[in-house]
């Protein structure tokens, strides 16, 4: 009996941050291990699927990496990255339409829907809803960045109560064209902060931001990241997260969280819980 109370404590505890955050758009930024492991998948959907059952409205954006470089290995295409970003030829850029919008988009769809919640699968190129631009073409290639997103797309997916999940694939203005390979967290902050999402959530494989000591920083604000910049603190690739963090609070999203993807339902307990567990990032 006293198992079954503190479950009832539990959902009671929760119950502020539902009603709090019902009807709220929160685009989640989904991979790492989550992405990748079959046992997270499954926990993973579990969250979205409760998240949708409650009245929220999750939009899910998706990466790749790891699968794209695997298969353009077996194919024997040369891949490379400058500063962190993966240099799109056209033939790479067939392999990664491929693998992102003919695989892992589907695979996560079919996931989802398998679990209840009702969801469907685009890539900025379904009704052109997201445009670029080259980010630099004689250096990069097709990796792009963005340059418009029309938000009304994804608003009439919600309206009609589906989940949407997103491939990082972006049109171009002119016909014909193979379109642009996006990072995932760009793409993400740029979707969040096109629809007024109340929230982002990027799923990694690091606790949060980390201090020199490798300890947790639960929150952080503009200008305490500066510093931590400057000083060395936030280096690597927690450099992108967390400026795709800053991009998205600019343009109106209230908070940003960067949460680790490899503890089960940790974004229930990021939003329903006081603690949470991970970094968040606020204005």
């Amino acid at each position: 009996m006293q198992k079954k109370i503190e479950t009832v404590k539990t959902l009671l505890d929760a119950l502020p941050f539902i009603k709090k955050f019902n009807g709220e758009k929160i685009v989640i930024k989904y991979g790492g291990s989550a992405q990748n492991s079959p046992e997270l998948k499954e926990k993973f959907a579990q969250d979205i699927l409760l998240l949708y059952l409650v009245g929220i409205q999750p939009i899910i954006v998706h990466g790749g990496g790891k699968r794209i470089t695997e298969l353009l290995d077996q194919l024997n295409i040369d891949t490379q990255f400058i500063d962190g970003q993966r240099v799109t030829s056209k033939d790479v850029m067939r392999v990664v339409e491929m693998v992102l919008s003919g695989e892992i988009n589907k695979e996560i769809v079919s996931l989802l829907n398998n679990y209840g919640a009702k969801a469907i699968g685009i890539s900025g190129k379904d009704a052109h809803f997201m445009i670029a631009k080259p980010k630099d073409f004689d250096k990069f290639g097709l990796t792009g960045t963005v340059e418009s997103i029309n938000p009304e797309v994804i608003n009439n997916l919600l309206y009609e109560k589906f989940v949407p999940v997103v491939a990082p694939i972006a049109a171009a203005e002119q016909l014909s064209h193979p379109g642009f390979n996006i990072n995932a967290d760009i793409a993400a902050s740029e979707l969040a902060r096109s629809i007024g999402a109340n929230k982002i959530i990027f799923l990694t494989d690091t606790p949060g931001v980390l201090d020199k000591e490798k300890e947790l920083l639960s929150t952080l604000k503009e200008e305490r990241i500066d510093e931590l910049k400057a000083d060395g603190t936030i280096h690597g690739g927690m450099v992108p997260k967390v400026d795709a963090c800053l991009m998205a609070l600019e343009g109106g999203v209230e908070k940003a969280h960067i949460v680790d993807g490899r503890i089960e339902h940790s974004i229930l307990l990021e939003l329903f819980t006081s603690e949470g567990v991970g970094t968040q990032i606020i204005k």
